[in-house]
């Protein structure tokens, strides 16, 4: 071997810097496998994902919601439907997990109609539901014969005609129930004539008629105030519980960890029902109820719905 040849240098020791290599590895994976884990603390945390269905979901405290979710490992996904006609079948056909748009006598209303056995499972609020006018500033104002429209489903036209008997505008036989329609009305001892539409075309019927009840989704988009109302009904009443807004889920879903976390976020955050009462003009009551006493209420519900069938 020449004395020029280049000489090949013996391998240093890396015990410590493999070692080291190792440790950072590992720790660098723990953080990684943390991060993807660690349900909902994150943007990119393993969330539950939950579909809620809704009318209106364009109300920004939707999105308060899902983000107040979404801190509480929830993934929330909020579908709005064109009408009060949907979010249930889409519910019972298992196209949503949960909804929120009803009150217990529409719920019991589609259970029975439809053989159907949705159960609220958590209260949000309580609203008054009003009467508007574009031609009078007063239920006094209003005149023999004048064009009155309620909603057309069996609920909330009930309703309507309670307010508008409690107004002296009509005169209801037997007193009226949660389950008056038109054809309970004296029309000899009323004062104006009641016609029934859908609940989205009340508010835009107001040019054409003398007056209307209009769902609380509907006042502001159409562009009208919740003082405008010229009369109500009370909602602080005992006998309102049966109108009292709900989350319905399916019945094998009653007890759902997720969904039962998903209600108290939406009753117990500030933001969220800061949102509700910014959207409602400040008239909704926030409840809640415990879930057991909507069940009682539905069950009651839905047999006086049965007998009237």
């Amino acid at each position: 071997m020449s004395d020029n040849s280049p000489l090949i240098e013996a391998p240093k020791r890396r015990g410590p810097a493999i070692a080291l290599a190792v440790v950072v590895i590992a720790v660098v994976a723990a953080l990684i496998a943390f991060a993807l884990t660690r349900g909902g603390d994150s943007a990119g945390g393993d969330l539950t994902k939950v579909k809620l269905g809704t009318v209106g979901a364009s109300d920004p405290y939707w999105k308060t919601l899902q983000d107040e979710a979404e801190k509480e490992g929830i993934d929330l996904e909020v579908v709005d439907f064109a009408d009060y006609a949907q979010p249930n079948p889409a519910l019972t056909e298992g196209e949503i997990d949960i909804n929120q748009f009803q009150h217990i006598v529409y719920l019991a209303d589609y259970n029975v109609s439809n053989k159907q056995d949705l159960v609220p499972v958590g209260a949000t609020a309580i609203y008054p539901l009003g009467l508007y006018s574009q031609k009078v500033d007063s239920v006094e104002e209003l005149k023999q014969g004048d064009t009155v429209v309620v909603p057309d489903d069996d609920s909330n036209q009930a309703r309507g005609l309670l307010i508008l008997q409690s107004a002296g505008l009509i005169k209801l036989k037997d007193g009226g129930s949660i389950f008056s329609t038109l054809a309970d009305i004296d029309k000899d001892a009323s004062k104006v004539k009641v016609k029934a539409i859908k609940a989205d075309l009340t508010p835009t019927s107001l040019p054409d008629v003398d007056a209307a009840i209009v769902n609380n989704d509907f006042v502001e988009k159409a562009g009208l105030k919740f003082s405008d109302a010229i009369a109500q009904d009370d909602p602080s009443d005992p006998n309102a519980l049966p109108y009292v807004n709900i989350f319905a889920v399916r019945a094998e879903d009653k007890d759902n960890k997720t969904y039962q976390k998903l209600i108290e976020i939406y009753q117990n955050s500030k933001p969220v029902l800061d949102g509700v009462q910014e959207v409602s003009g400040n008239t909704a009551q926030l409840l809640k109820t415990p879930a057991a006493d909507l069940q009682a209420s539905l069950a009651d519900v839905e047999a006086d719905t049965a007998a009237q069938g």
